[in-house]
């Protein structure tokens, strides 16, 4: 009798040995999941229907949303989440200014046109002299608005300054003496649109798209093709090269993803290249 419990005991501790082998560690647990923080749309709409093909390529994926443009930095600065994809060029390098993160841009996926929208008028000959232009508080899309109305010919910006970094305050020829307010957060400027506060309101395209606004169908003024604003996968600087990370650009840069993206929005939404 005490042969054969000296036995089974062996055998017992055998088999919990065994266990304690195949059990997936932490680290490769974390290898095969990838947790991005991100906005509904049209950003958590393209990562949901990349999902299934990152996971024929062995990562997992794990999206976390968001509301506003200043928690997905931090959550990624915290550790919280493996990447971000919400931003474009110049609001990440401004936040890396203003906060000190170390991140790196894995690369872009697609531009969403900034638009200037309107319940007062219908078209730009109905803008009267002294007409209000509502815009976001955030410094890195001022550049962008100034850009739209100097392509209008509406605005004019001092010699000398870089249009992409220039502010309200560099704009010496305003023939339609133009007012701007400048004091809203983002995700409230189609608040704005819909109380019809000011004659014009630039609204980020994603927002736009949650109010059912079409930036290429609805807007008076529409950024042009060739704008800078590149929406960008965020991550740490030390996992830039993640093989995660990737794979992740890769498929989000599939001919056939970036058709569907552009079926999806009517063209509204433009997928960035690889070799963009």
């Amino acid at each position: 009798m005490k042969r054969k419990t000296i036995f089974f005991s062996i055998l017992f501790t055998l088999a919990l040995i065994l266990v304690g082998c195949t059990k997936p560690s932490t680290n490769e647990k974390k290898e095969d999941t990838l947790v991005i923080g991100t906005l509904t749309t049209p950003h958590g709409e393209i990562l949901e229907h990349v999902k299934p093909l990152l996971e024929k390529e062995g990562v997992k994926l794990e999206i976390k949303n968001f509301d506003d443009y200043i928690l997905p930095n931090k959550a990624l600065a915290d550790k919280d989440i493996d990447a971000n994809y919400f931003q474009h060029v110049p609001f990440f390098e401004q936040a890396i200014k203003e906060n000190g993160y170390k991140f790196a841009d894995a690369g872009a996926v697609h531009v969403e046109p900034m638009g200037l929208y309107s319940k007062k008028i219908k078209s730009l000959d109905e803008l009267k002299d002294g007409a209000t232009i509502i815009t976001s508080n955030s410094v890195s899309d001022w550049g962008r608005i100034i850009t739209i109305l100097q392509n209008a010919d509406l605005v004019k910006v001092k010699e000398g300054v870089a249009i992409e970094t220039a502010s309200f305050e560099d704009i010496e020829d305003n023939p339609k003496n133009l007012k701007f307010e400048h004091s809203i957060d983002p995700s409230l400027l189609t608040s704005a649109y819909n109380n019809e506060e000011g004659e014009l309101v630039a609204i980020n395209a994603n927002f736009a798209y949650q109010a059912k606004l079409n930036p290429v169908k609805d807007a008076i003024l529409l950024e042009e093709d060739n704008s800078p604003y590149g929406n960008i996968i965020a991550v740490r600087k030390e996992d830039k090269d993640d093989p995660r990370i990737k794979k992740l650009i890769k498929v989000l840069h599939n001919e056939d993803v970036q058709n569907w993206i552009l079926e999806k929005w009517d063209g509204s939404v433009k997928p960035v290249s690889a070799d963009q």
